[in-house]
C-alpha cells in the first residue's frame, strides 16, 4: 500500500466532473448506503454482517467473503469507479509514480511498467491491452466524491486514516505477486471478476509490506471469485494473490485500507515519552544518573533490573492518570485525513462573523473531526485543540 506524501491538488477542479452525476449517484446510494452516521455507514458497507459479529469472529482474526448478488448494489459500486473514467481523469494531469502505477506479476516477481512524466491515456490503454498490464490507481477520493463520502465517514468511525487504491486488470493477468500488507483491508468488487487465492500468514498483524513466494506460503485457506457488488475483508498480515479469470474482459476493484500503525505499540512508543517526561518532572528517582560507563556496556544486566522497577512504577502511575499525551498520532491522524463531505453545492467553508474570545461557548459543527491533545507546560498543561476542514491537498496512505 502506498505511504502517505505530499500533493497540492484544488478540490473543486478534481470534483468538478463527478458534480454532473452527483444526483444519479446519490438517489443509488440511498437505497444501498447509509450515510445518516459513521456507525451507519459501516454497518451497511458490511450487510448482511453485523458490526458485533464483525469485531467478534473476524477483525484481525480472520477473512470475510460476503457474496450478495444484488443488482442495485452491484450498480452503485460500478458508479464508484469505471475503467472509461480514466480516460477524463488523465486529461487532469497525473503522472505515474505519484497517481498511476502499471505493474504485472511475471514469474512471481513484480514488473513495474511505468513510464516518465505525465499519464498519456492512449499510452496507458496501449499498456493495459497489449501488455495485459495492471492499473493501479492511487488515492481516487481524489476524484471520485462518492469514495471521498465512503472514506470520510470511515475514518470518523475508526479513528484512523483510510486510504484506497482501484486496480485494473485485465484478463488472464495478475498484477501483483503473493504479498501481505500492513493495513486492514476491505475490498469492493466494481467491474468483471476477480480470482483471489488467501493463505495462512507468516506474520499476524504483520507491521510491513513483504512479498512472498509461492514455495513458502502453501496451500491457500481460501479461494472464490468476486463479482460486483461483493465485499471481502481480511486482517494486516494476510497472504494473498488474485487474477482476472480467462473470459473475463477485465476486472476492477477498490481496495479500501485503514489501520497502518495504529497498533498498541504505535501508541506505546507516542505516549510514553510524554509519561516519562511528566513524571521526571516530579520522582526523583528519574532525575538520578544512569550508571557511569553504561553506553559502552554490551551486557547491562544489572541495570535491566533498575529499569524494570523504574517501569513498574510508571505503570502504577498510569494506572492513575486521566490525561495521557499522545499527540504526534493524534495530530497526524487529523492534518492527514479527509475534510468533512459536504457536496457539489455547498460553499467552502470560510471564516465568518466575529471571532471567539477566551471565555466563548462555541459549538463545534463537525465534532468528529476535532481532537484535543495535552501539551507539557511549565506551569499547567496546555490543551490545543485541532481540525482539518480544508480540501484535500495530501494522500492519506
Amino acid at each position: 500500500m502506498p505511504k502517505k506524501g505530499g500533493r497540492q491538488a484544488e478540490m473543486g477542479k478534481e470534483m468538478q466532473v463527478q458534480c454532473k452525476r452527483a444526483k444519479v449517484e446519490a438517489a443509488c446510494s440511498l437505497a444501498v448506503m447509509s450515510f445518516e452516521s459513521p456507525d451507519s455507514l459501516f454497518g451497511s458497507l458490511i450487510s448482511p454482517i453485523k458490526p458485533e459479529v464483525f469485531f467478534r469472529e473476524y477483525w484481525e482474526q480472520k477473512p470475510l467473503l460476503v457474496q450478495r448478488n444484488d443488482p442495485l448494489l452491484a450498480a452503485y459500486y460500478q458508479s464508484l469507479f469505471q475503467l472509461p473514467d480514466l480516460k477524463e481523469l488523465c486529461s487532469q494531469g497525473l503522472y505515474y509514480g505519484r497517481d498511476i502505477n502499471i505493474c504485472r506479476c511475471v514469474n512471481g516477481k513484480k514488473k513495474v511498467l511505468n513510464k516518465e512524466g505525465k499519464v498519456n491515456y492512449m499510452q496507458l490503454k496501449k499498456d493495459f491491452d497489449q501488455k495485459k498490464a495492471t492499473i493501479q490507481f492511487h488515492q481516487p477520493q481524489r476524484f471520485k466524491e462518492e469514495l471521498w463520502k465512503i472514506q470520510e465517514k470511515l475514518e470518523c468511525y475508526f479513528g484512523s486514516l483510510v486510504g484506497s487504491n482501484v486496480y485494473i486488470t485485465p484478463q488472464g493477468s495478475q498484477g501483483l505477486p503473493p504479498h501481505y500488507d500492513d493495513v486492514e483491508v476491505f475490498i469492493l468488487q466494481l467491474e468483471g471478476e476477480k480470482h483471489w487465492r488467501l493463505y495462512k500468514p507468516t506474520v499476524h498483524l504483520a507491521r510491513e509490506y513483504n512479498v512472498e513466494s509461492e514455495d513458502r506460503i502453501g496451500k491457500p485457506t481460501h479461494e472464490f471469485v468476486l463479482k460486483p457488488g461483493d465485499l471481502l475483508y481480511f486482517p494486516r498480515g494476510t497472504i494473498h494473490q488474485a487474477d482476472t479469470p480467462p473470459g473475463i474482459s477485465y476486472s476492477t476493484h477498490v481496495t479500501i485500507s485503514t489501520y497502518q500503525n495504529n497498533s498498541w505499540g504505535d501508541f506505546l512508543l507516542d505516549a510514553i515519552p510524554g509519561l516519562v517526561f511528566d513524571t521526571a518532572k516530579e520522582d526523583v528517582a528519574l532525575r538520578t544518573s544512569i550508571p557511569r560507563q553504561l553506553l559502552m556496556q554490551v551486557d547491562i544486566a544489572d541495570s535491566t533490573k533498575k529499569l524494570s522497577s523504574i517501569l513498574r512504577m510508571l505503570a502504577d502511575r498510569l494506572e492513575n492518570t486521566r490525561e495521557l499525551r499522545s499527540s504526534d498520532m493524534k495530530k497526524d491522524f487529523i492534518m492527514n485525513r479527509l475534510p468533512p463531505y459536504l457536496g457539489c453545492d455547498s460553499d467552502p467553508l470560510t471564516p465568518g462573523g466575529k471571532l471567539p474570545k477566551l471565555d466563548s461557548q462555541i459549538r463545534l459543527q463537525f465534532r468528529d473531526h476535532a481532537i484535543i491533545t495535552v501539551e507539557p507546560d511549565q506551569e499547567n498543561s496546555v490543551h490545543d485543540l485541532h481540525l482539518r476542514l480544508d480540501g484535500m491537498d495530501h494522500y492519506h496512505y
